[in-house]
């Protein structure tokens, strides 16, 4: 029974090392323009300002002062620090005038400056498994209070005023705008998880491994990206031991999206089938005619095979999952597959096929982003092996094809593969996040995508 609870639990352990098949940096630069736009677009002080004179459950009555309202509310600044292991410390300074009848009889003007001060703890909420953030120990602190009252007053008087009274009330008063733009900044996360989709082939899911770490100088969020088929199958992504990381020379503040190469294979074999390609065109490019002719001047038994000049078609199929590679400035798509060579007949007769061969060749890749979807474009760089698995035409060094075919990938099948990649993969959707700013850079196993703001 040990010896069975003792494997289960290496299970375990196995499992939560496995590695993520992306990795989200949250610099300061992010999220203080998420929290400030949280801010402006909720408005949320100035609601908090007009309902300050309403008897609002929970908040209470400023004592002394009637028909209270408050004006003038200051732009806020807000501040941000993040705590390891915890969150975001968060002061939002602002200011205000409270207006009312005093208990002297006149109308009274208190000016206050205050900052608001609160932790937001950053947590994984257990319905969705989304990131969230949750404040805790809001606290008001008063950098200055004018009044219109007398001067000689102020001793006694009004600081007594102060101390009992807005002490008491600005923390109901104004704790909730912190709450409040919590849960504005917690929407944009609503639709990370979601299914997005790959063309008509599948779709790709961005869920998180665990609760997103905080350290002195960012958030990390962990992904264990689900890459599905149309069917409903998921294709695993491959643990071959490669070790990808955050190069260390990035900007301290500045935001990075890290996607593995392992991940990239995965998002591509959704597209295996549609790279499998049947071409009967005898004008290609720049190719030569496309017919037995052409083909007898690397193979002569074609020759003598066909006298008279057949035209040629071609069938490409990828018969491995396509494979991504990258190292630091470049990456290549790997393809292995037969590549069969057939010569057409009458009309009403079935071709006949020349020969059919192993091919493995690569094609570098160049990557962008276009309305938020990483896009890539191929070009060959070359062909790696080429081998003969049958042959209707008696035996002959296909070698001598290599030129043939090197050519023939490069124009007629490289550009088949570069409409099928047209699709996009679909990125991380978060905080309303614009990837077209994004710059790219090509490291040890990964892609990493140097976030911008507008």
């Amino acid at each position: 029974m040990l010896w069975i609870l003792f494997l289960a639990l290496c299970g375990l352990l196995t499992h939560t090392r496995a590695d993520p098949g992306a990795l989200l940096r949250l610099g300061m630069d992010v999220m203080n323009h998420e929290v400030q736009s949280a801010m402006d677009e909720s408005h949320i002080l100035e609601k908090m300002a007009a309902e300050a004179g309403k008897n609002q459950p929970g908040m209470k009555p400023i004592k002394g002062i009637t028909n209270v309202k408050v004006k003038d509310v200051q732009l806020p600044v807000i501040t941000l620090n993040f705590i390891p292991g915890v969150g975001i410390f968060q002061c939002v300074s602002t200011g205000m005038t409270i207006t009312g009848k005093s208990f002297m009889g006149g109308n009274m003007e208190i000016i206050v400056v205050l900052n608001i001060t609160a932790t937001n703890r950053l947590l994984q909420d257990e319905e969705t498994g989304l990131p969230m953030f949750k404040s805790e120990g809001c606290e008001i602190i008063l950098v200055s209070v004018k009044t219109n009252l007398p001067s000689n007053m102020l001793p006694k008087v009004v600081n007594k005023f102060l101390d009992s009274t807005l002490h008491k009330v600005l923390p109901s008063m104004m704790c909730p705008a912190i709450d409040a733009v919590l849960v504005y900044v917690n929407k944009k996360w609503a639709n990370l998880n979601a299914p997005m989709p790959v063309g008509q082939m599948g779709s790709v899911k961005y869920i998180l491994m665990s609760i997103p770490t905080t350290t002195a100088s960012y958030i990390q969020v962990d992904f264990s990206p689900v890459v599905q088929q149309q069917e409903g199958n998921t294709i695993q992504l491959a643990d071959d031991g490669e070790v990808f990381e955050f190069p260390e020379d990035y900007a301290e503040g500045s935001s990075q999206l890290l996607l593995s190469a392992t991940f990239l294979t995965a998002e591509l074999a959704l597209l295996q089938k549609s790279l499998d390609v049947y071409v009967q065109d005898t004008k290609i490019g720049q190719l030569p005619p496309q017919t037995t002719k052409t083909l007898a001047a690397f193979i002569p038994k074609v020759a003598k095979a066909y006298p008279k000049p057949k035209p040629l078609m071609t069938q490409i199929r990828i018969n491995k999952p396509p494979k991504v590679t990258m190292k630091t400035g470049n990456s290549h798509l790997h393809l292995h597959g037969t590549l069969e060579m057939f010569a057409a007949r009458r009309r009403g007769k079935a071709s006949v096929s020349l020969f059919l061969l192993e091919t493995h060749f690569n094609l570098k890749i160049q990557y962008s982003v276009h309305e938020n979807r990483l896009q890539m474009v191929t070009s060959l760089d070359r062909l790696l092996s080429l081998s003969r698995k049958s042959s209707s035409i008696g035996a002959f060094n296909e070698k001598k094809l290599t030129d043939f075919i090197t050519d023939y990938l490069r124009e007629a099948y490289v550009p088949v593969v570069n409409d099928v990649l047209q699709v996009g993969f679909p990125l991380p959707d978060f905080l309303d996040m614009d990837y077209n700013l994004a710059e790219l850079d090509l490291v040890e196993n990964a892609l990493v995508l140097k976030l911008k703001l507008n």
